[in-house]
């Protein structure tokens, strides 16, 4: 199994999908939205785990530029996230792509880090999607969720020693999503830092650390959320 690609459209950027289908029917279609470094090793791993068993599962694309050493994607990333309209409209270009694939499948996404933001992004706005899940995703918005929205259901996995996202805005976020009214879940790993799930860590970044455990249990627990979702 591999990862296609499928190039789409935000306006006049143009930008690339890695797109990894199952061997059936699928259940349903996955908008997997990756890291600050755009698509890596874990990142397309997830999408073909995800693939195997039995989602349509499309890897976005932040920048429309490839993320190197000499064109890294922290720069990249501020400045798309620099305007909460531009960074929307960028998120919506790939679920309309996925769409286009999908046909008639519900549709569900998933991020981490920038792509765990991302997806509450699309949440706060009230996307036409039947779930989301943010895998040590960033919280902070520069659009909080109003009530009166009908939004997808949310889970959030996150590390609890995540030095990006203090507990201050975890309660934060609580807090948002119940003045919205959303339908939440949030489990949270103790002694867990951010990119908890990508086995291959960048070297020397104090922040960030791989977790077995967290890895597997929210992974688990995104099943066991889509399944109770889909059905």
């Amino acid at each position: 199994m591999t990862l296609e690609p499928i190039d789409y459209q935000d306006g006049d950027i143009a930008l690339r999908a890695h797109v990894a289908r199952p061997t059936r029917e699928p259940r349903a279609a996955v908008a997997v939205f990756p890291t600050i470094h755009n698509i890596t090793e874990s990142v397309a791993d997830k999408a073909l785990s995800l693939a195997r068993d039995g989602y349509l599962a499309m890897v976005m694309d932040f920048y429309g530029e490839e993320v190197t050493a000499d064109n890294p994607g922290p720069p990249l990333a501020e400045k798309l996230r620099a305007d909460t309209d531009i960074y929307r409209q960028r998120i919506r270009a790939g679920l309309a792509a996925l769409e286009r694939e999908a046909g008639s499948l519900p549709m569900l996404t998933i991020g981490f880090c920038m792509g765990g933001q991302a997806v509450l992004e699309m949440a706060r706005e009230g996307s036409d999607l039947a779930a989301v899940a943010s895998f040590h995703g960033l919280l902070e918005t520069g659009r909080p969720a109003v009530p009166g929205v009908s939004r997808p259901r949310i889970l959030v996995c996150h590390g609890d020693a995540d030095p990006l996202v203090p507990r201050s805005q975890v309660v934060a976020f609580w807090e948002e999503m119940d003045r919205a009214g959303a339908d939440w879940h949030f489990h949270a790993y103790s002694g867990v830092k951010h990119g908890f799930t990508n086995p291959k860590p960048p070297p020397g970044l104090n922040a960030v650390g791989y977790d077995a455990s967290a890895d597997r249990q929210s992974w688990a627990a995104m099943h066991a959320f889509f399944d109770e979702v889909l059905a």
